[in-house]
């Protein structure tokens, strides 16, 4: 019910909306002496934010410097890839399935174009999917990776980037349990929430103080027609942007507020800046049902991955099973999503993956978005993430012994990501007690 509510709401804001565009072009008239003056700006920005804040936002594209093919492809995601074929590492960034489109990670990509053959999951909004195809579930996510690291291998390095950090790393575990070859060379796990009992977050205590059942009742809900899928059991994607938004409301706020400023003073490039951003942030797709509840109780309730309980498709996911795709972990200092030490847990969890396959990195200053774009990702973490992979390709088997000693042996000034975990984590702390005294290791 909330759901065709809220579609009904939609419909019914219509024509307003339009009424506001009218007004706003009326206001905007440049033949018009009134739109030179103050009060006629002031309504022109107040009818482009109401307009702005209640309509739906359709699924942003790439836009990137490269040519797009579909390479893989199933009911709920395909794999694109970024360019001709060519000679260069195969990269796979996995997009959160958590609400926005892969699309959010657009500068993530744009940083490996130039280096490697970049491809990145772009998972289907569940709305838009038939009920015919059936369902989609934890399990079925773990599929997923599997197919994909199948069909873009040998060779291949993965990225997860927020939440498919579990699945991938779950992926990953049962391949090399059943010592399957086209296990990826190299995981880069991103603000992941591997253990999410190590620095709680906001979003980490709500399924502890809530059951799985109050999430069904609450969470859940069928989709209305006219969608491809309606009648699918869902979690909104409106309903987690609401939740996006509660997080950081005063945040959001104040941007909407300045953009109304910028809009009345004429500033056009600042209010330009604005709705680039928010053009991608307000455009969100629902989730399965299934696959919501069963992250919630595996991942948030339970932490199934972090004691050892978790199990796909009846096998145990064992991370001791993991000894040669080499892990990173990256965090961020400010994280509000996902708490410093969550993602890092991956490293001692994987006790059978040799110390030089382990890389730590946090990143000083940086909140859950900085780690994966903005001008410090660029700078700082997408050139670590680049060095490792390189160190843990294929060829570094061929590489002279010489040059290999020089990588691996730390040593004063050497980049991060050339570091072991052990010794990283140890500058980081000594970093964070001298710089910031009230983050804790």
């Amino acid at each position: 019910m909330l759901y065709l509510m809220r579609d009904a709401c939609d419909l019914m804001l219509t024509p307003a909306r339009m009424a506001a565009g009218v007004a706003k072009t009326a206001c905007q008239n440049p033949f018009s002496p009134f739109a030179y003056t103050p009060s006629s700006r002031a309504v022109a920005a107040s009818c482009e934010l109401f307009e702005r804040g209640t309509r739906s936002y359709a699924k942003p594209t790439f836009d990137l410097p490269a040519s797009e093919r579909v390479v893989w492809e199933r009911p709920f995601c395909r794999v694109i890839a970024f360019g001709a074929p060519s000679a260069k590492p195969k990269m796979l960034i996995v997009a959160p399935m958590s609400g926005h489109y892969a699309t959010l990670l657009r500068g993530t990509v744009a940083a490996f174009l130039d280096t490697h053959q970049v491809f990145i999951t772009d998972w289907a909004d569940a709305k838009q999917v038939p009920l015919s195809a059936g369902r989609f579930d934890l399990d079925d996510y773990i599929d997923y990776c599997i197919a994909m690291f199948e069909a873009l291998g040998p060779d291949l390095h993965v990225m997860a980037v927020c939440q498919p950090s579990v699945p991938v790393l779950a992926a990953i575990a049962r391949m090399e349990a059943e010592d399957h070859p086209l296990v990826p060379q190299s995981a880069v796990l991103i603000g992941g929430p591997i253990d999410t009992r190590h620095s709680p977050t906001v979003v980490n205590k709500l399924p502890q103080e809530r059951s799985i059942d109050w999430f069904r009742q609450h969470c859940i809900h069928a989709v209305p027609w006219p969608h491809a899928g309606h009648g699918r059991k869902v979690y909104p994607g409106f309903l987690q942007l609401a939740g996006f938004i509660s997080i950081n409301l005063n945040r959001h706020q104040t941007a909407h507020w300045d953009m109304f400023n910028h809009l009345v003073q004429g500033d056009g490039d600042s209010a330009a800046k604005h709705r680039e951003f928010y053009d991608e942030y307000l455009a969100v797709m629902d989730l399965t049902g299934e696959f919501y509840l069963q992250t919630i109780e595996t991942v948030f309730i339970e932490h199934a991955m972090a004691r050892g309980l978790m199990r796909h498709r009846d096998e145990p996911v064992d991370l001791g099973a993991i000894r040669r795709c080499a892990l990173m972990a990256i965090e961020g200092e400010k994280d509000d999503i996902t708490g410093i030490g969550q993602t890092r847990a991956a490293l001692d969890l994987a006790t059978n993956l040799p110390a030089e396959k382990k890389t730590y990195h946090l990143q000083i200053g940086a909140g859950h978005y900085g780690i994966f774009n903005g001008s410090r990702f660029r700078a700082e973490i997408a050139p670590k993430i680049a060095a490792f992979m390189q160190h843990n390709a294929s060829a570094v088997s061929t590489v002279s012994e010489s040059v290999l000693g020089d990588v691996a042996a730390p040593r004063s000034g050497v980049a991060q990501a050339e570091l072991p975990v052990a010794a990283l984590i140890a500058r980081e702390a000594r970093s964070r007690s001298s710089a910031s005294p009230e983050v804790q290791p």
